[in-house]
């Protein structure tokens, strides 16, 4: 895990949904180091935007759906599980209709799409759900036992009355390459003794055998199986897709006998309940592209080049590197460069505003203000060819005000440092 992951750039998929029976484009959008997973609804006034967690996650047919009313997203799994098979940490998901496209049935046309927009490490930590002793779920007929471990393990046991069917069983140690391999193409699957029921409730109304596995009472009709044991693979894949509601990563040896979206998301909750704490400390530096989408600065005024450690609501080290090209040596001092002290204090602040960022949910709408500054002291001149190491340490936070120390070094050697007092407020 060599940091988390986004995509390149945006890429668009469209079709009708399962349930609802409409048309829905959706766009993947690459979103900044931290965001998690989130949905945009782009068809209502506002884009209301829902993070794709199990403390959105409500009871729902035969489908995983987040929240309630107007704005509620419908039959979400397939999306979440190429997506958290694909391992990808931070993700925008604009939609413009409450239910994905159905596609083909399963989660590989939403795989391919994220390939195709090229996932990335952009820095900072992955967050991984470990849990402390092992945990048991039952649900209905559903049962699930999760045990603590290094990885995600599942062993998927179905059981349904049909000669196509039966008892279906498999494992899997689920990695990228084995999500592609082994899941990913796996189709949802229906009797067709269910279908009037359901329609009558107002399901499956984009159904098709285009995008169903349907079976009468003896076959499958209207397709051709890519595995003789696709209808267990295809539940494997729901639960993985499920299992990204905990915000995280998951890392846990899971039995689950038929498995059912209500039972994997109760699940999940039990999961958090004995979750070990998770890591913060990012290891990954950020590179230019990344705070860039952090910061809304910009030339000539993006004063940081580099974040080289953070530890989320705790410090920051940023990097800034002074080069005979900036701007301002023009004038400060022809003869003489000498980088101005209120600009070094202006390279803290931003380096600190990185770090307060990381303090608030969806940073990319909201901007950080400096309030005040106090025991400023500049040591020793910065001259051009300097690099100017800054860290800052975050003091105190009370809701979206708080206080940070920073201190900039040349080597080894202080040469600026400051206590600021700062608020992050929507832009």
């Amino acid at each position: 895990m060599s940091g988390r992951r986004t995509i390149s750039r945006p890429v668009t998929v469209s079709g009708i949904g399962l349930h609802l029976g409409r048309l829905c484009a959706l766009t993947f959008e690459p979103a900044v180091v931290g965001s998690g997973i989130r949905f945009r609804r782009t068809d209502l006034a506002g884009h209301p935007e829902t993070r794709a967690h199990v403390s959105m996650a409500i009871a729902a047919e035969r489908r995983t759906q987040l929240g309630d009313g107007d704005g509620a997203l419908h039959t979400i799994e397939h999306v979440l599980a190429a997506v958290a098979g694909l391992e990808i940490d931070d993700l925008w998901i604009a939609m413009d209709a409450a239910e994905p496209p159905i596609m083909d049935g399963s989660a590989e046309p939403f795989r391919v799409a994220l390939l195709s927009a090229e996932p990335r490490v952009h820095g900072g930590t992955v967050d991984l759900l470990r849990i402390k002793e092992s945990v048991r779920v039952v649900d209905g007929d559903s049962v699930y036992v999760a045990h603590p471990a290094d990885a995600l393990e599942l062993e998927v046991l179905i059981d349904f009355a049909h000669p196509r069917i039966g008892v279906q069983r498999g494992h899997y140690v689920v990695t990228p390459e084995s999500f592609s391999r082994e899941l990913s193409p796996a189709r949802t699957f229906g009797m067709l003794s269910w279908v009037q029921e359901l329609r009558d409730k107002g399901l499956i109304q984009g159904a098709s055998t285009e995008n169903t596995i349907v079976l009468d009472d003896c076959d499958v009709v209207g397709t051709t199986l890519r595995w003789a044991d696709e209808f267990v693979r295809h539940k494997a894949m729901d639960v993985v897709g499920d299992l990204a509601l905990s915000g995280m990563r998951v890392a846990a040896r899971i039995t689950a006998t038929k498995p059912s979206h209500r039972g994997t998301v109760t699940l999940v909750r039990e999961m958090l309940a004995h979750a070990l704490p998770v890591q913060t400390e990012v290891r990954v530096p950020l590179g230019i592209d990344e705070i860039m989408k952090i910061l809304p600065h910009r030339y000539p005024f993006l004063l940081v080049d580099r974040i080289e450690e953070m530890e989320e609501k705790k410090r920051i080290v940023g990097i800034k590197n002074v080069s005979i090209n900036e701007p301002f040596f023009q004038g400060h001092f022809p003869g003489h460069p000498i980088m101005p002290g209120v600009l070094i204090v202006e390279a803290m602040a931003q380096v600190g505003g990185v770090l307060l960022m990381g303090t608030v949910d969806d940073p990319e709408s909201k901007v950080v203000y400096f309030m005040s500054l106090d025991n400023v002291k500049f040591r020793k001149p910065v001259r051009p060819g300097d690099q100017l190491r800054i860290t800052v340490d975050l003091v105190q936070l009370r809701n979206t005000v708080c206080r940070i120390k920073g201190v900039a070094k040349v080597g080894d050697v202080v040469v600026c440092e400051a206590d600021m007092a700062a608020v992050v407020r929507d832009r």
